[in-house]
């Protein structure tokens, strides 16, 4: 049980509070003592030398940095009693006026919590690494825990007794929490290594990948049968007993007990034949031939590593990229980029017995090996906490044992980390990091086309900011069928790229149906008059008002008729006119010939079919009209009658009908499965799964 002490209320104004610590009238070079309040330090004196984790705040109340310490006291005293003059920790101690601390039972602990608060809080000096998404596994059903008696296969392929579905497990692709009932390999870096995976299975062990429901409707074979993917246990061609023979073998293959498993094959062959049955020994021979060719086919296999993660960093440019490559039953399994935020602003000062780091020119970083230690430290903290670690990481950079320690205590497993190895190994780290080269290499291509994009618009309407990064673009779109279930979509741009985190749909009711500037008048005055309100309060601050703060540019989709109906929303609300821009189609609605319109009366403006600018424009408001379809679909779906029908289902075509039919057998079968098991269908992703499962229900 964690217990809080907390400095300063976030929720109630505070003596304690202080002022920002730059107003207070330090002088450059003055000791770390001299430029803070006696309040703020007599609350730093009154911590506990316990473990716990600390959170520090600006004056407007945002989260400046998250840190764990085994001793609060110590820890957070060494940014108050040292110079640190010309770092990034000077910048941020001297932007700190509150602080919030928790104290926890043991510094694994403290390593979770703050772990948890990094990716809550999003503070602008950590390290920061998101995870879009769980990890896939490789789901196989366990066997039943009685004895199999008269299974077998009988003459003619006719069985003596009857089977259900939990005597012959399943196969199957997974994503999601695990439980006791399933056998879980992985986990994978991608859904495309799973399901290969799963090809490899069929041909090797032939088990079956069919639902349930399926599986207890067969009368005959199904394709899979035909082409040598599985064995027909659903019309038990196969005995119990032999089908569990084959499960036990791919366990053990998948597990990385590959030499056992061919062993095993190879005597199974040379019994058969000796008993003269050829034609099961020649199937058992093609098992062998087949499961040969796979361990022949990665470079990287090796038997002495059965479960390994590969950790390949590489910083530059202010960005950074870890690459982790999987190593699992000792098959290569793929890898996956993670690219984190803020490391240009990191805080690197990893211990509190550590020295105070050498002072260095105002905005200097940390060095480049340095960094990429921290940034390696900071995803293995981060990634471990959630995941369960491997017993060994091939790291390209060294760690700190102290990391690993904690990890052991938090997880309880035992980890080991190889920074110089050697061998295969070094192969591995090789391979992870050009890998990790190749990736940073193309997002810092993207993020400079994405700022040249930036630029060229910004010039273009003459928008005179500083600093591109801070432009923020909201852009509305409106989607009907027929004026049916109407849906407004706003999606925003900022800092070079999607913010998909902010977007927003609007339910538009009480409008004429198929009337589009009833819906955008409702959508902009739902939108703006709230924050309109906020600015009037604020005194015409239109920068920052109750912590919001007005786009720099709105674009519609739509000419005239769609701008003068924004333009009278924002006359009414008090806002500037010039922040609306309009997309007209151009001749013939071709792409690359739009126009913008703009609500102050300027002229319009083409920008040219190979323009920087309009490519951007173009990239915001085709993003809005995907996210409005796509609400419409959903709550078109939703309300309309017989709207259970598969075809009325947004992202199911003709191709992912037809699968989605022959994996569950009919619609009926679609509508009992679940969402996971709707998600093993191939081309069928987690949300269109959802989607599936809510418009069915």
């Amino acid at each position: 049980m964690t217990t809080d002490s907390t400095i300063s209320d976030m929720s109630q104004p505070n003596a304690s509070v202080t002022p920002p610590l730059a107003a207070c009238g330090a002088e450059a070079g003055a000791p770390a003592t001299a430029t803070h309040p006696e309040a703020l330090l007599r609350e730093v004196a009154a911590l506990p030398p316990l473990p716990g984790v600390y959170r520090y705040f600006d004056a407007g109340g945002g989260v400046l940095y998250v840190g764990k310490a085994r001793n609060l006291k110590k820890r957070v005293s060494t940014y108050f009693q040292r110079s640190h003059d010309g770092t990034r920790i000077g910048q941020m101690v001297s932007r700190i006026a509150r602080m919030e601390t928790t104290v926890v039972r043991s510094e694994a602990e403290a390593l979770l919590l703050e772990n948890n608060l990094i990716k809550t809080l999003n503070p602008k000096f950590n390290i920061l690494f998101r995870d879009d998404k769980s990890y896939p596994y490789l789901r196989l059903g366990r066997l039943p825990n009685r004895t199999e008696q008269g299974l077998d296969v009988a003459s003619g392929g006719q069985a003596r007794v009857s089977a259900t579905p939990a005597d012959y497990p399943r196969m199957s692709y997974y994503r999601g929490a695990v439980d006791k009932k399933h056998q879980y390999f992985g986990p994978y870096p991608s859904a495309w290594a799973v399901k290969e995976t799963v090809q490899l299975m069929q041909k090797v062990f032939r088990l079956r990948t069919c639902e349930d429901t399926v599986f207890a409707n067969r009368t005959r074979p199904c394709l899979l049968y035909q082409i040598k993917r599985c064995t027909a246990p659903c019309v038990q061609l196969i005995g119990v007993a032999e089908y569990a023979a084959d499960v036990q073998r791919a366990a053990r293959f998948l597990n990385g007990d590959t030499q056992a498993v061919l062993d095993d094959l190879q005597a199974r062959m040379m019994a058969l034949a000796e008993q003269l049955a050829f034609e099961q020994a020649a199937e058992v021979r093609n098992q062998v031939s087949a499961l040969s060719r796979v361990l022949h086919q990665q470079a990287v296999d090796n038997v002495a590593d059965t479960d390994v993660d590969v950790l390949a960093v590489r910083v530059q440019g202010g960005r950074a990229c870890v690459n982790l490559a999987m190593v699992r039953g000792g098959r290569h399994l793929g890898d996956r980029p993670y690219f984190p935020t803020h490391v240009d602003e990191a805080v690197v000062w990893p211990d509190e017995d550590a020295p105070a780091p050498a002072a260095a020119s105002p905005g200097e970083g940390p060095q480049a090996p340095e960094l990429a230690q921290r940034v390696l430290e900071a995803f293995i903290a981060q990634h471990y906490t959630q995941t369960p670690p491997p017993p060994i990481l091939v790291v390209g950079a060294p760690v700190a044992e102290s990391l690993l320690d904690l990890l052991i205590e938090q997880t309880g497993l035992k980890v080991h980390a190889v920074a110089n190895p050697r061998e295969h190994r070094r192969i591995w780290l090789d391979m992870a990091q050009t890998n990790a080269d190749l990736q940073l290499a193309r997002l810092l291509a993207e993020e400079g086309s994405q700022q040249a994009r930036t630029r060229a618009l910004a010039q273009a309407l003459d928008l005179g900011l500083d600093d591109l990064a801070m432009l923020r673009i909201e852009c509305f779109d409106i989607s009907h069928t027929a004026g049916e279930s109407t849906q407004a979509s706003c999606v925003v741009f900022e800092g070079h790229q999607m913010q998909s985190a902010q977007y927003r749909r609007f339910h538009i009711e009480g409008i004429t149906p198929g009337d589009d500037y009833a819906a955008m008048r409702q959508v902009l005055t739902r939108r703006y008059s709230k924050l309109a309100q906020a600015l009037r309060d604020a005194g015409g601050q239109l920068e920052q008002a109750g912590g919001q703060r007005l786009p720099g540019l709105v674009l519609v989709d739509g000419g005239k008729g769609q701008v003068s109906m924004a333009r009278e929303v924002f006359q009414d609300l008090g806002l500037d006119l010039s922040l609306i821009v309009g997309v007209e189609k151009g001749e013939g609605r071709k792409v690359g010939l739009e126009e913008l319109v703009f609500a102050d009366g300027r002229e319009k403006v083409y920008l040219g079919k190979d323009s920087a600018a309009l490519m951007l424009v173009a990239q915001i408001r085709d993003e809005a009209h995907r996210f409005a379809i796509t609400g419409m679909r959903s709550q078109r779906a939703k309300v309309r009658t017989g709207g259970s029908r598969l075809e009325d289902i947004a992202g199911v075509g003709p191709k992912r009908r037809a699968k989605l039919l022959q994996r569950f057998g009919g619609v009926r079968g679609v509508a009992d499965a679940s969402v996971a098991d709707l998600q093993t269908v191939d081309g069928i992703s987690a949300e269109l799964a959802d989607a599936i499962y809510r418009a069915l229900h």
